[in-house]
């Protein structure tokens, strides 16, 4: 993994996941794939595999940079600006 300038001014401790799924997908009827978390406020999103790519319109609305998986044995980010598994 590499590191990137957005790391370091991430939230220590980070965020604790603000729901349980994708809200937009829930709002929207749809199903979410692969879970995200944004490490700058907790935002849950779905991957850009799903129908709407939450995660990522997140990233666009809000400029927060990093986002991690939240599928269950996985634990990389991803920089969406330096487009880096961090």
């Amino acid at each position: 993994m590499s590191e990137c300038p957005h790391v370091p001014d991430l939230p220590r401790p980070g965020p604790r996941p603000l729901t349980d799924t994708c809200p937009e997908c829930l709002a929207a009827g749809s199903h979410p794939v692969q879970l995200r978390m944004c490490l700058e406020c907790g935002h849950v999103g779905c991957c850009d595999s799903s129908a709407y790519g939450h995660a990522t319109r997140h990233f666009e609305e809000t400029g927060h940079p990093v986002m991690r998986s939240l599928e269950p044995g996985e634990g990389w980010r991803w920089c969406y600006v330096d487009l880096l598994i961090v």
